[in-house]
This record gives structure tokens, sequence and C-alpha cells, in this order.
């Protein structure tokens, strides 16, 4: 069996921005080692595997790291429906992963595809003293770096994120981080991600994530970690649902990525953006 690897990069109308992603349309019999060698040579942030469930737009998805297997990527999702969406499969699909179903939507904005997941159910953890102290020592960060109106919390929109909002972009702007030690520290309590933050506004918001536990220096769009920020944002107060909050990420690794976050009053975050094809 041949398999067909497409690449797409997500969050973007433009092959240069964005964070890219392997799609590989039909997985067929390929096993986990199979699927970890080739988004090991593929080297994106994560590669996306399908399986269809006998049509009507169910497939059963798993994502991978160049290190690992990691229960749900959004940014890989919004690349994968965009890919079946220009094969001619749209409307809704659904995406059986480890994290749970989730639904995608594809539609048409100026003739170029779009997506919209919906997370599983979010929640809030609390991130103690120690957690958050550890990983400002990894960052090279300190307590003073941080915005007192956006405490620290661990968001899960899918997969597991410590989100940490700082006062100013310059803050943000300046990530030199300790990977090794931020790659313990992820493994030791379950986090995909880091969500670092910087609020220009009330809906608007710029953001980084290093992603040490897969191998990844930082991802230039994080759909996972949007969708764990969405549900941070209602479960603090920050925003009024139903509310859309726009996300910046990647413009300090010169590859910008527009995320688009939709908090209704419970139930799953809804995250949207384009994707377009990689030479």
């Amino acid at each position: 069996m041949t398999l067909e690897v497409l690449r797409y990069s997500a969050f973007t109308d433009t092959p240069d921005g964005g964070n890219p992603a392997g799609v590989v349309p039909d997985a067929g019999d390929l096993d986990e080692a199979g699927m970890l060698a080739i988004a090991a040579r593929l080297g994106y942030s994560e590669t996306v595997f399908l399986r269809a469930r006998g049509g009507g737009g169910e497939y059963d998805a798993r994502y991978f790291s160049p290190q690992a297997e990691v229960p749900f990527c959004g940014h890989a999702t919004i690349a994968a429906a965009v890919a079946l969406a220009d094969r001619g499969v749209a409307g809704t699909l659904r995406f059986h992963t480890r994290a749970g179903e989730v639904q995608v939507e594809t539609s048409a904005v100026n003739s170029r595809a779009t997506a919209t997941l919906t997370s599983v159910q979010p929640h809030l953890e609390p991130a103690t003293d120690a957690l958050v102290d550890a990983a400002l020592a990894a960052l090279h960060w300190s307590r003073e770096d941080l915005d007192p109106a956006l405490p620290p919390r661990i968001g899960y929109g899918g997969a597991r994120h410590l989100v940490l909002a700082v006062r100013t972009r310059e803050r943000l702007a300046r990530l030199d981080y300790d990977f090794e030690a931020a790659r313990r520290l992820s493994a030791e309590h379950d986090l995909t991600t880091f969500a670092l933050l910087w609020r220009e506004s009330s809906h608007v918001f710029h953001a980084r994530n290093p992603f040490p536990i897969g191998g990844v220096i930082e991802d230039p769009a994080t759909g996972a970690a949007a969708a764990a920020l969405g549900a941070y944002l209602r479960e603090i107060g920050a925003v009024s649902p139903p509310a859309r909050v726009t996300a910046h990420q990647g413009v300090d690794m010169g590859r910008p990525s527009l995320l688009h976050v939709d908090i209704g009053e419970s139930g799953g975050i809804r995250v949207s953006g384009s994707a377009v094809p990689i030479a």
C-alpha cells in the first residue's frame, strides 16, 4: 500500500505562515510505530492519521509529534478538515480522537476552505505554586512578569496546557527557555504545551506555545491551546459568553497565525481558522 501524505499549514492563508501539519487521509493498517516514523520524518509539530469509519464523514484520528503521540491536536485537525474539503469531503465531519469526539465543520470564505472545530468538554485545574515556580524557572521568568488579573491555571480542551499570562508584550517576545527542564516538567505533569499569553485587549490575545514534550521548541499555532484558552477565560470570568476572542500566534517566529475562539455559555469551545496546502 502506498500512503499519501499531504502537507498543509493551518491558521493562515499563506504557506509561509501558520503551523505546518502532515495529513495522512487514509492511514490503512499503519501501526503506531509506522505513524511515529512518518511524523518524525516530516518533522512537523504534528501529523494526523485518519481512518474512515465507513463513510458519513466519521474518522478515527490519531496525532503524532516527531517524538510521541498526543491525545488531540487542533491545528492538524483544521488542516485535515480543509484537506478533506479540498477533495470534496466537506460539511460536518466527526473525528474520533483519544480525547473524545471532535466535530469539525468546513465552509468556503472567498473561495478558500476554512474549518471550525468544537472541542471536547473543557475544564480548568489549579496550578500549584511548585509547578508555577518550576515553569517560571525553566522559562527564565519571574513572578513579577505575570499578569495578576490572569492567574496561572492548567487548561484542558483535549490536551493539558499550563496557562501563564504576562504583563507586557515585550516579556512575551523574549523567550529563551531551558528546553530540557521544560521537557521534564511537561512529562511530570502531563502537559502538552506551555500556553504563554499577553492580553492586548479584552478580546485580543497574543500567544506563544513551547512544546518540548513533542520535541518541538515552539508551536506557531496551537488549536488545542486556543480551546483551553477559551475555557480558561470563561471559567475565571474574563469574558461574558457568548464571546469571540482572537489569538495571534507565531508572530515572533516569523510564521504569523490567526485563531478565532468562540466561547459559549457552556460546552465545547469552537476554534476556527483557514489552512492552505504546502508545495
